[in-house]
């Protein structure tokens, strides 16, 4: 088996092309990108909401606005303390975090993972236009904006090239017809032969090769599970790879046991379509909660917490269910009420194993 290449992506350089896919709420926090950056690949945090299960938030805070100001200062410190336990885990690996552009307290993450020293911004659910000004003060922070088309990376490098003279330093291309979490497609879309990777990586890599005639790397993301899948997107003209579900099933996933016992027993007939209250659908695990989503229950918890998102069904018009309450149950353990995020690769896993293990098998 051919040796797999480094990977470059601005001025840091990863032994391995294996980006560790950034999952929220804590599902992929200092343990699991820590195992992931001193094994060769690049380790992510998901930034969203990390303060909800921390020493800085009051849940029980009465006074909505009260909530909200502590809900964002604690996301804020609770990245801060999940920064510094990474680095002091991967002193020399390559560390990012996964921040969304849905998120209100959006830039306020963005300077914080900045000024702290990551690697690399990884962003998403949205697009990231003004990512680069909040990063001005620290160029050596790559800069890597998610995407499903080659539309919305044209709409980046324009943006970024006229107002702020810089390009992204790499592209996430993510796959909404194979990816977990949130989809960056309308729920009529999914299943449309134009997501593929097949048609959208080479379609990018030769844009990005013929017309703005830079050498970024394009990383695909969305159910890649395993070698052969990392040597196919290669041979398509992706530099790497982002791998998110397949890490849950390690001993250094930051999520309860719990939640890592249900993937590992999933079927792949438990890979649903769910509705969320962002406004975009979701590919999750089937479990008593989306049920009760899918069947359009009066029952879900439909307390707005703390404001977060820019747009919110459940906090605007009172539908569907808050989603950061949804994903925090479920990362916590209780897999029957709340919200089990997953890729199409489900029901694939033989066992949980160590972060290390896995990438062996990963880089041959």
């Amino acid at each position: 088996m051919p040796e797999l290449p480094s990977l470059q992506i601005g001025q840091h350089t990863a032994r391995y092309p294996i980006i560790q896919g950034g999952m929220g709420i804590r599902i992929s926090g200092a343990n699991l990108a820590a195992a992931v950056a001193n094994t060769g690949g690049i380790g992510v945090i998901s930034a969203v909401a990390l303060g909800l299960n921390s020493p800085y938030f009051d849940i029980t805070q009465s006074k909505v606005r009260l909530r909200q100001e502590q809900f964002f200062q604690a996301n804020r410190l609770a990245l801060i303390d999940e920064l510094k336990k990474a680095r002091e885990l991967s002193p020399h690996g390559m560390i990012g975090v996964n921040v969304m552009v849905a998120a209100r307290d959006y830039e306020t993450l963005v300077r914080t993972a900045a000024q702290q020293g990551v690697n690399l911004i990884i962003s998403g659910a949205g697009l990231p236009l003004q990512l680069p000004e909040y990063t001005a003060d620290y160029p050596e922070v790559a800069l890597v904006p998610i995407v499903s088309s080659t539309r919305a990376a044209k709409i980046m490098c324009r943006k970024w090239e006229r107002q702020y003279k810089r390009l992204p330093d790499a592209f996430v291309v993510e796959n909404p017809n194979t990816a977990g979490g949130h989809l960056g497609a309308k729920y009529e879309e999914l299943n449309h032969p134009a997501w593929d990777a097949e048609q959208v990586i080479p379609e990018l890599v030769n844009y990005l090769d013929q017309e703005v005639g830079q050498p970024i790397p394009v990383i695909a993301a969305g159910g890649v599970w395993d070698r052969a899948d990392i040597d196919r997107m290669l041979a398509l003209g992706a530099s790497g790879v982002q791998m998110g579900t397949r890490f849950i099933t390690t001993d250094e996933c930051d999520a309860d046991r719990h939640y890592k016992e249900f993937h590992l027993h999933a079927q792949p007939e438990d890979v649903v379509i769910v509705s969320s209250p962002v406004g975009l659908p979701g590919r999750a695990l089937r479990n008593p909660f989306v049920e009760k989503v899918i069947a359009g229950a009066s029952d879900l918890e439909r307390r707005c917490l703390a404001s977060c998102l820019q747009v919110c069904r459940c906090r605007d018009t009172g539908e569907l269910y808050c989603i950061v309450q949804a994903l925090d149950k479920a990362a916590r353990g209780d897999v029957e009420n709340g919200l089990v995020f997953s890729g199409s690769n489900a029901g694939r896993v033989q066992r949980i194993m160590p972060v290390a293990e896995l990438m062996a098998e990963l880089v041959g």
